[in-house]
């Protein structure tokens, strides 16, 4: 358990969801691009938080691995997680038939943060929301995107717990 509690301290851990961020974002930008598949508003909205995330961890990766770093950092990257859970939720609601909600055909951010603007390859809507593709081991990528999102959040909020917890104990790892 003390390994495991030290992993999720590390820089190594850092570096696993940046790297995992960066291959959400690969997915859905092959799946865009070279598959057809184009993005609607919450697929967009699932990616900025997948952004967030990778920008983030990369910029934890590099900083000093003090306790208020890691506090900090990993009360952000749960923020993150659990916008893309909520996200992926919706997303997988609205290809069921479930909930109540649609999405548009813009992104609907506010002027000041014009990310569809300033980075139409990766933040343009360009499809409404419908059925999502089917990925591996037969589900869709609302299915995926939600089983990746509650694993991110899990394992985030153990390593918020094990970074306060090595806060209380007065040791930083």
């Amino acid at each position: 358990m003390q390994r495991i509690n030290r992993l999720l301290t590390s820089r190594s851990y850092w570096l696993a969801l940046a790297l995992t961020s960066a291959a959400l974002l690969g997915v859905a930008l092959y799946y865009q691009y070279a598959l057809g598949e184009e993005p609607c508003q919450v697929c967009i909205q699932a990616r900025l938080w997948v952004a967030g995330l990778l920008l983030l961890s990369t910029a934890l990766y590099w900083l000093p691995g003090n306790r208020l770093a890691l506090t900090t950092g990993n009360t952000l990257a749960l923020i993150c997680t659990v916008g893309l859970a909520e996200r992926s939720w919706f997303l997988y609601q609205l290809e069921n038939g479930k909930g109540d909600g649609s999405c548009e055909f813009q992104l609907g951010m506010p002027d000041w943060f014009a990310v569809d603007r300033w980075f139409p390859t990766l933040f343009e809507v360009r499809n409404l929301c419908s059925f999502t593709p089917d990925m591996a081991f037969g589900l869709s990528m609302a299915e995926g995107l939600l089983l990746v999102a509650v694993g991110l959040t899990t394992c985030v909020t153990w390593s918020l717990a094990a970074s306060m917890l090595a806060e209380s104990v007065g040791k930083p790892d």
